[in-house]
């Protein structure tokens, strides 16, 4: 390829002019002075070694410096391929048609910047690696993993940064949890009214959060702590509990005073312990005067115990089994003896309580309903006014139709409660379903047996008659009401209606009989207003019934 004139070989040849004259210059001065010539020879031998010095002087400086050019883009090259592998980015492709020195220059500021890239790379990962490390130290996890001495890729900074990122807001999470856990613990544990008793109880009420690993185990460990801690306390509540109702008993029983009782009631707040003390003591208290007072307090717990008895509906056979309660011997363990059976018969009524109150409705209906029975077949009932004869029919038919819901409800429980205790559901030593049926046999009976007795009572009140033929033309004539007779289940009112009609009647029949013959149109005309008035006072009877 052709290259124009540089200045550099003009400046050359500029040179070697000026050489020229300052040689000729020097020949000129030579002359002047007349050395001669081998004078001469030996001036320009120095000349030409001085001028060939200084060339070969600079030459060589300059082939110093292009070999120092030419390894530094060597040294280059081989540290760019490194950091490019390094850095896991493309390697630097030289543009041909540079010189050396651009090539060496654009070498060096790639170096540069892939220098500056590495630096910044293992400064962040340092910074990340010292907060991970920190993190997962706290939660008990392995660090993220990159290899040692190896330049973190852009993309694993990013996977660092994230695993940081998830596992911080892990370590906020358990810290929430822990907080949590740490003031229900100490809560629990000051209503308890108890210090911690083991190091895990201790780290977990401590102050410093830095000194207590918020690992999956500590955290799961301080869950079960809680639970231990909490079942203890409902241990605790239910033992005092146990114990204010053991003093509630005996207070009734001793007959207290109520502000003795308030007084013990309205103790102020405490820890649980510090209560369970105060009614233990109560308890003692109380305990002591019970054995003052055997005889009342065996009578009280006697009374308690016949409401138990009748609340399980148990016969005379299963009380007089309890033969205790008939002894007049009253000793610490008849006492005793007592005190085990109220508690066998609450456990036992508490257990069946739901059907025993339904049992106890079923009991309630079916009284009523007996009852209303009852009233159905007394003869005075028509006496009543104000519609109670309807409304009684009403309430009988609803009370029939209520126990057979209740029968069916109650035969289902009952199937369902023996199959789930494995035993059987007794009413009066018998089972409920063949109680029921044994009470309705009984109600059929008796209804029978009374329906026997009216029968009998009636034909007893009923003399025999023997018929009369009357007159020819009294067909119409009216019973006196001397002669009146009373029937069975008829109302007083209308009877004495019907009479006073009738016996009008009669009277007007018996004047015109007396006068002669009664003409027929008479004869019907009385039939007709007879046979009206009695029409109008049943309708009467039956609308005031109703």
């Amino acid at each position: 390829m052709p290259r124009g004139t540089r200045k550099s070989e003009v400046l050359a040849a500029t040179l070697i002019s000026s050489m020229n004259h300052a040689l000729a210059r020097l020949m000129d001065i030579w002359d002047g002075l007349g050395i001669k010539e081998e004078m001469r020879l030996r001036r320009m031998e120095e000349v030409k070694k001085h001028v060939e010095e200084l060339l070969n002087r600079m030459i060589s400086e300059e082939v110093d410096m292009k070999d120092r050019i030419e390894k530094s883009i060597q040294s280059c090259l081989k540290e760019l391929k490194v950091l490019c592998h390094e850095l896991s980015v493309e390697e630097y492709m030289v543009d041909e048609g540079m010189t050396v020195l651009q090539t060496e220059r654009d070498l060096r500021v790639r170096l540069e910047i892939l220098l500056t890239e590495k630096n910044e790379r293992l400064e962040e990962l340092r910074l990340l690696q010292q907060k991970d490390i920190e993190l997962c130290t706290d939660l008990c996890v392995t660090p993220y993993y990159i290899p040692t001495g190896s330049i973190p890729s852009r993309q694993q900074l990013e996977e660092l940064k994230e695993h940081i990122k998830v596992y911080t807001e892990e370590k906020k999470q358990r810290l929430q949890v822990f907080s949590n856990l740490r003031s229900e613990i100490r809560q629990c544990l000051d209503e308890m009214g108890r210090q911690p008793e083991n190091s895990l109880e201790q780290d977990a009420i401590c102050e410093d959060e830095e000194a207590f690993f918020l690992t999956v185990d500590n955290i799961k460990a301080l869950r079960v702590l809680k639970e231990q801690l909490e079942l203890k306390k409902e241990t605790m509540l239910s033992n005092m509990s146990a114990l204010k109702e053991r003093v509630q008993v005996l207070w009734c029983r001793l007959l207290i005073p109520q502000n003795e009782q308030e007084t013990c009631q309205k103790a102020p707040l405490c820890p649980i312990a510090d209560s369970i003390k105060l009614w233990e003591n109560e308890l003692l208290r109380l305990e002591d005067l019970k054995k003052a007072n055997l005889k009342d307090v065996v009578l009280k717990i006697r009374e308690e115990l016949k409401m138990y008895w009748d609340k399980c509906f148990y016969t005379k056979e299963q009380r007089n089994a309890f033969t205790p309660y008939y002894s007049d011997d009253f000793t610490e363990d008849l006492l005793s003896q007592h005190d085990e059976e109220v508690v066998r018969m609450r456990l036992q009524y508490e257990k069946c309580k739901e059907m025993l109150d339904a049992v106890n409705k079923w009991e309630t209906s079916w009284g009523q309903f007996v009852l209303l029975e009852k009233k159905a077949t007394d003869p005075n009932r028509f006496s009543n006014r104000g519609g109670s004869l309807l409304k009684e029919e009403k309430e009988r038919v609803k009370l029939q139709k209520l126990l057979s819901k209740l029968e069916d409800e109650l035969k289902t429980r009952i199937e369902a409660w023996e199959i789930e205790q494995g035993c059987a559901f007794l009413l009066k030593g018998s089972r409920f379903m063949d109680y029921v049926t044994s009470q309705w046999e009984m109600h059929k009976k008796q209804k029978e047996r009374e329906k026997q007795d009216r029968s009998l009572k009636k034909e007893e009140h009923t003399p025999f008659k023997t018929p009369i033929k009357r007159p020819a033309g009294s067909c119409i004539q009216g019973t006196p009401s001397n002669k009146t007779r009373k029937l069975n289940g008829t109302s007083n009112s209308v009877m004495s209606r019907t009479t006073v009609s009738n016996s009008s009647t009669s009277s007007s029949t018996s004047s015109q009989s007396l006068n002669g013959k009664i003409p027929l149109s008479t004869i019907k005309e009385e039939m007709t207003k007879k046979s009206s008035h009695s029409e109008a006072v049943f309708n009467s009877t039956v609308n005031e019934n109703l």
